[in-house]
């Protein structure tokens, strides 16, 4: 019977935080389409998440277009497709690597930043005086982040696509010798605008998910500087598995047959 009770408050507990995330979305949702808004807050988060973020994403782009385009390289030799190798490096970078490495390095770096400063507002009881002083919490704290995340991933995503794709034509060019033109010209002629815009609104959607899941940990942290530090971490991994249960998610949705 012990056993059963252990299983049933696991299954309990995590009704609730489910029921208590999807109430924090809901309310959160329904503050970003409501006056006040905050133009100044969120010109601030959209620097903080997207120009502050480029170094990291890019550096993450041209490195995985140069390695995919060699283990390409290497694999396609073996059945002489070395002329594939352009289509799979745009394709690849553009559905998948793109969204989902940017969405995985912006959440490490910028969900961990938001669950850490919220959640120090919050046992700081800095979030209770906001209250105190008539000021939103939500509109404040949470409508910022989650509008910057929404616009900025996007654009991050986007340039991680042409600077991935950057990567693969370098290594193809100057290392297995392909013809630049020859190699552009077939970049150019295999990608569909679906393949581009699939991998947008899967980065829109991974912004507002490591938005949410940092606003949310940071808002309901307690007990302290350990408290603060365990929300940071379940900021990041509970962000990071979402990104990559979602990806597969959108990827049925838009290219199941």
């Amino acid at each position: 019977m012990n056993f059963l009770a252990l299983i049933g408050r696991v299954v309990l507990g995590f009704l609730g935080h489910i029921g208590r995330l999807t109430i924090f979305a809901g309310t959160a949702l329904s503050h970003c389409v409501r006056p006040p808004l905050y133009p100044r807050l969120i010109g601030r988060q959209m620097i903080d998440i997207g120009y502050y973020s480029l170094p990291v994403v890019g550096l993450t782009a041209i490195f995985s277009g140069m390695v995919l385009a060699l283990q390409s390289y290497t694999g396609f030799a073996r059945f002489s497709a070395e002329s594939a190798i352009a289509n799979v490096v745009v394709l690849s970078i553009t559905r998948e690597l793109g969204p989902v490495l940017a969405g995985l390095m912006v959440a490490g770096r910028i969900g961990a930043s938001m669950a850490a400063e919220i959640g120090t507002m919050r046992v700081t009881e800095q979030i209770d005086a906001l209250s105190t002083l008539s000021t939103n919490p939500f509109k404040y704290l949470v409508v910022p982040r989650i509008l910057a995340g929404l616009f900025m991933l996007p654009l991050l995503v986007l340039v991680a696509d042409i600077i991935g794709v950057f990567g693969g034509y370098l290594v193809s060019v100057y290392k297995l010798g392909f013809n630049p033109g020859v190699y552009i010209n077939s970049t150019a002629d295999f990608v569909q605008p679906l393949d581009v815009i699939s991998g947008l609104v899967k980065a829109a959607v991974f912004g507002f998910l490591i938005s949410l899941m940092g606003c949310y940990n940071g808002y309901y942290s307690k007990g302290g500087a350990q408290g603060v530090g365990a929300a940071t971490t379940n900021a990041v991994v509970s962000a990071s598995i979402l990104i990559l249960i979602t990806n597969y998610l959108l990827t049925e949705l838009f290219f199941s047959t």
